[in-house]
């Protein structure tokens, strides 16, 4: 019997996964399961989440917690996790292209970050701008146009 098999199958075919994705390993919770595949985590309540949106993930006593790139902070009970905190850790990381923290001129600083979702060839920069920093300051924001452009080049990118 294979590993994905033992994923139960009503679990399995009520997963919304695209064609060709596979499911890497899996956990059981109170609600139900979660399922990492090799492009998405799967919650509970059957939301998919791209691993490229996860900003960051966690585990604790109570389980996982996640905060994507829209803000959202998600959880999931999982009393035994088995492989899964290295498979999120694994395939949020295989997302990142580059990660580099830029000073700015007198100002703190900035996070560059280039991540692309699994397969694609294309890839989206977001800026993490230091703590007490505001990034709707049309200056701020200039200022870290002109690092991410200077970060490309060196790169080429």
């Amino acid at each position: 019997m294979s590993f994905f098999r033992r994923l139960p199958s009503d679990v399995r075919k009520g997963l919304a996964t695209t064609s060709g994705e596979r499911v890497l390993t899996f956990a059981r919770t109170d609600e139900g399961y979660v399922v990492a595949t090799d492009l998405a985590l799967f919650l509970p309540d059957g939301e998919r989440v791209p691993w490229e949106t996860v900003e960051q993930a966690g585990w604790d006593d109570e389980g996982l917690s996640l905060t994507t790139s829209d803000g959202r902070r998600l959880s999931a009970r999982v009393a035994e996790p088995h492989r899964l905190p290295e498979a999120v850790r694994e395939r949020v990381n295989s997302t990142i292209v580059v990660n580099k923290h830029v000073q700015l001129p007198g100002r703190g600083g900035v996070r560059l970050v280039a991540r692309r979702s699994p397969g694609a060839d294309a890839f989206t920069w977001t800026f993490h701008f230091d703590e007490g920093l505001d990034p709707a300051d049309p200056g701020l924001r200039a200022q870290a146009e002109q690092a991410l452009e200077g970060l490309r080049r060196s790169m080429g990118v």
